[in-house]
């Protein structure tokens, strides 16, 4: 099995990815071999002082429900979510699997974790 092939099953399957698994899939996506959403599920001041470069959308928790639609819309697409240290984002992805969202997963120590790629003060994402 190639290593994207081993990195979507082991990360979609488990609900779960590690710093290593989203650097992993963010070159995928880069490359244009892989194609999946990130989503910052943290405040815009949080997004603002720290934030995962090639984020897609931001979707902060307190007005989840204004973007139900938006979600809806791209239930198909892989999805990873992430935020400060996953306490958040694994709420968030229990209510999203109840919805019927089957490829998604979040980035489980959060952004403090993560040792990729990171921007201060980041042009907010399109949908803000």
């Amino acid at each position: 099995m190639h290593n994207l092939e081993k990195i979507k099953e082991r990360v979609f399957s488990s609900g779960e990815a590690k710093d290593e698994d989203l650097q992993a899939l963010l070159k995928y996506k880069e490359e244009g071999k892989f194609d999946f959403q990130l989503i910052d599920i943290r405040e815009i001041y949080e997004y603002s002082d720290k934030s995962i470069d090639e984020t897609d959308l931001l979707y902060p928790t307190t007005l989840l429900h204004k973007y139900i639609e938006n979600l809806e819309s791209i239930k198909d697409k892989h999805i990873l979510i992430y935020c400060r240290t996953g306490n958040r984002t694994a709420q968030v992805l229990m209510i999203l699997k109840r919805m019927g969202f089957d490829k998604i997963a979040h980035l489980s120590e959060g952004i403090v974790a993560y040792t990729g790629k990171t921007s201060k003060n980041a042009k907010l994402p399109k949908n803000i």
